[in-house]
C-alpha cells in the first residue's frame, strides 16, 4: 500500500489499475518527433489511446483530446481539462499530467500515474 505522508483516509488503498502506460509514447515527444501543434498532440493521443478500457468491475473508462481539451469518462461520471501551455508548463508530459488531473477531479475520480502504470479510484471527500 502506498503512503501519501499523511493524507488522512485509505484514498490509495481503493485504487485500481487502469492500464499500462505505452512506452512508445515517448517517441512522439518534440524535438524527437517532429509536430506543430507545440502541445505534444502526437504524444498526448498515444499516451491517452491505452485508458480508453474497462475497469475489472465493467465499468467503461474512456479518455480523448480534442484541441487543448481533455475529456475523461468513467462509468456516468465525466470531467474535462485543458492543456495549459503558458499557465503549466512548455512540457507535454508536464501538461498532460495537469490536464488529466483536472479532468479526474471534475469527474470526481482519483487519476494516480505511478510508475509504468495508470491508477483510478474513486476520490474520497
Amino acid at each position: 500500500m502506498d503512503n501519501l505522508g499523511g493524507l488522512g483516509n485509505n484514498v490509495v488503498s481503493n485504487m485500481t489499475k487502469l492500464c499500462d502506460i505505452n512506452p512508445a509514447a515517448k517517441d512522439k515527444l518534440p524535438p524527437t518527433f517532429a509536430e506543430k501543434s507545440r502541445i505534444g498532440s502526437h504524444y498526448v493521443d498515444a499516451f491517452l489511446k491505452p485508458m480508453n478500457t474497462k475497469l475489472p468491475d465493467g465499468t467503461r473508462v474512456g479518455c480523448k483530446r480534442k484541441g487543448l481539451k481533455i475529456t475523461l469518462a468513467v462509468g456516468t461520471k465525466k470531467g474535462e481539462g485543458l492543456m495549459r501551455r503558458l499557465d503549466v508548463s512548455k512540457d507535454p508530459v508536464v501538461m498532460l499530467e495537469a490536464a488529466l488531473q483536472e479532468a479526474a477531479k471534475a469527474a470526481g475520480v482519483e487519476l494516480k500515474i505511478a510508475g509504468s502504470e495508470i491508477l483510478l479510484g474513486d476520490a474520497a471527500a
